[in-house]
């Protein structure tokens, strides 16, 4: 069968997926179970306790990410990350409408090849684009860990992951092993 964006065959399946369906009936029951996971949400998320990760972009610890289901609220997507001393992150393609606060250390973010040098202290914001931003940060100490923490909406269920812009790791960070 050949796909249609705009044809008989997409609103059929759309038919088929209402058939039967009382869909006022999910969102209640979608609200109690959100209600069950209120219950046993956790308010206070002890950072030292997390797991680091190593992953494409790098060494990071998530506090607050989609598929975690059991922080209070799920509006946003926080994480810290950590760059070795010389290091870089991943380079990636993002939507942007991220903020960074940088905790500690001293480098730069190349945001579409331009460079914006950061330290200790100091607040970076990665614009909203339509076509989104190629981005990627860069410690610029010989001998000290750079870190800081990310937070943007969480608007991976909402609009999807790619959200509008496309989402790709472009490069890996060089810590990163499959």
């Amino acid at each position: 069968m050949t796909e249609s964006h705009i044809g008989h065959e997409r609103m059929e399946r759309m038919l088929e997926e209402l058939e039967g369906r009382n869909l006022l009936g999910e969102l209640i029951q979608m609200r109690d179970e959100q209600r069950k996971l209120q219950e046993k949400a956790v308010w206070l998320i002890k950072g030292k306790e997390l797991p680091w990760e190593i992953n494409q972009l790098g060494k990071m610890r998530w506090y607050m990410h989609p598929r975690l289901k059991t922080p209070c609220i799920n509006t946003l997507t926080i994480y810290v990350q950590e760059i070795p001393p010389g290091g870089r992150s991943g380079r990636m393609h993002h939507p942007g409408n991220q903020v960074m606060y940088i905790q500690e250390g001293e480098g730069y973010t190349a945001l579409d090849g331009e460079k914006y040098y950061w330290g200790k202290g100091d607040v970076v914001q990665l614009p909203l684009r339509v076509k989104g931003v190629v981005v990627q940060h860069f410690n610029t100490s010989a001998d000290k860990s750079a870190r800081f923490i990310a937070c943007e909406p969480n608007t991976f269920d909402s609009v999807g992951v790619d959200r509008g812009c496309g989402w790709e790791i472009l490069e890996n960070a060089p810590e990163f092993r499959k």
